[in-house]
């Protein structure tokens, strides 16, 4: 028991001793006559009154206590009855109160206004005292019954799945009381599954970034089954790391070195919304949802591995290749080890790609379909650099120009023309017009590698035609 409870206990009782001794004065101060009642209050009347208004007032508190410590049925039938014998009483004595003669019901009709023979007024006040007991009674019903309310809202909460970090409030008697326990336990249980599931799914993003999830329309790692595919359009990049320095490492040194690179390159990729789907060997192979995003990212990593340069003696230099396409995005391996990934052959047509960056020299090469797909806003500076074959047709290739220092590219933008004309000439089999045009190329900019490398070329096609 509370120990509030206790002190109400003990008030309630101190409180009825001195109603026993006083309450004479009470009813001697209401005097019954024929034309109704006379009150004739003296000091102790008013102190009974005082007391007996106390004690109610405390035993009516001690009785809703009572009540909360029901069950909803018992707490029901034990408010509903007191009130229906004290509305039976009355309805029993305004029946019979025009056969009695003693002094006091004559008091009564004369105050309620009941003549003997009429019952037109003994109706009325059983009408009044009839709608006054409903009231009563819907409010002890209200009253009794409002925590339902409470626990149909948070039911249909842990229902829908809806967990709350603070703990359900139900309210009302001790049967609810360990309702409202019970759905605690449950929303705690649904807490702890979902920060379980929160963080498997930030452990899982280490290794599983969430974009591949939205690819597959998946909202955690858990929905994920084996067979899952969805085909759609992405940016793919493949992004290789080239260094003379690696081949003088140790292993060690080398696993470091290459972790090093990957520190700079991977968290570019997310910042720009992409993902790793692969890491191959020295190399990346990420995904993007748009070709623009895909050669924002890769400005930022040649951008920050030149920073990176400048205070290293170990050099990164790395090569990049974009294209678009569409392409299959499924859930491979088994029930113990589910591995999303990209499922094309994207590896061959990048590994091309990226012999040609090595060939001619160029560190960031871009496929048409790329170029295609770029909103018109989307601005740009990038040059023709030629066909890579494939097996049913000839893949465009153009090299970005955002990379070079700014006085550099201003003048390869200006030779823009001129060299996209050499590149045409060679394809062309014109060796000595693509020789002329990556001779003037050069001429301005000695240190552009394609120029240097077709200029090359088309002085070895014109020395075997000779």
């Amino acid at each position: 028991m509370k120990t509030s409870t206790k002190v109400l206990i003990i008030l309630t009782i101190v409180l009825f001793i001195p109603n026993i001794f006083l309450i004479r004065y009470l009813t001697s101060a209401i005097i019954a006559t024929s034309d109704g009642f006379i009150f004739n209050f003296s000091t102790l009347s008013y102190v009974a009154l005082g007391f007996l208004i106390a004690f109610l007032i405390s035993f009516i508190a001690l009785y809703i206590v009572f009540l909360k410590s029901l069950s909803l049925s018992n707490q029901l039938f034990f408010s509903i009855f007191p009130l229906s014998i004290i509305y039976g009483l009355f309805i029993v004595y305004i029946s019979q109160i025009n056969t009695l003669e003693d002094l006091t019901s004559q008091s009564v009709r004369t105050t309620l206004n009941i003549e003997a023979g009429e019952g037109y007024n003994s109706l009325l006040w059983v009408l009044i005292a009839t709608i006054l007991y409903l009231v009563l009674l819907f409010i002890l019903i209200i009253f009794s019954c409002r925590p339902l309310k409470n626990v149909e809202k948070i039911t249909q909460k842990l229902g829908d799945g809806r967990v709350k970090f603070d703990d359900f409030r139900v309210g009302g008697n001790k049967q609810f009381q360990e309702i409202e326990h019970s759905l605690n336990k449950i929303n705690y249980i649904y807490k702890e599954k979902d920060n379980k599931i929160r963080v498997a799914n930030l452990e899982a993003q280490k290794y599983l970034p969430k974009q591949i999830l939205k690819f597959l329309g998946k909202n955690n790692i858990k929905e994920l089954e084996l067979g899952n595919q969805i085909q759609k359009k992405a940016s793919i990049l493949f992004c290789d790391l080239k260094s003379k320095d690696a081949k003088s490492l140790t292993l060690e040194e080398n696993f470091n070195y290459i972790n090093s690179y990957f520190k700079v390159v991977a968290p570019l990729i997310k910042r720009f919304d992409g993902f790793i789907d692969k890491y191959l060997g020295e190399g990346v192979l990420a995904v993007f949802a748009n070709p623009e995003s895909a050669i924002e990212c890769s400005h930022a990593i040649l951008k920050a591995l030149d920073s990176r340069n400048k205070n290293h003696k170990s050099k990164f230099e790395s090569r990049i290749c974009l294209h678009t396409g569409v392409f299959i995005f499924g859930i491979v391996g088994d029930e113990e080890r589910k591995t999303p990934t990209i499922m094309t052959d994207i590896l061959s047509l990048m590994g091309k790609m990226q012999e040609i960056n090595d060939y001619i020299g160029t560190r960031f090469l871009i496929s048409k379909p790329s170029l295609d797909d770029l909103p018109q806003k989307f601005d740009f500076n990038y040059r023709y650099t030629g066909c890579l074959s494939l097996e049913k047709e000839k893949l465009q290739l153009f090299e970005s120009l955002e990379y070079y220092q700014k006085s550099k590219k201003e003048k390869l933008i200006k030779l823009k023309n001129k060299f996209e004309n050499g590149v045409r000439f060679y394809n062309e089999g014109k060796y000595k017009d693509a020789k002329e045009c990556f001779e003037f190329v050069l001429h301005y900019v000695k240190d552009d590698n394609p120029s240097y490398v077709y200029f090359n070329k088309a002085n070895e096609k014109l020395t075997e035609i000779a």
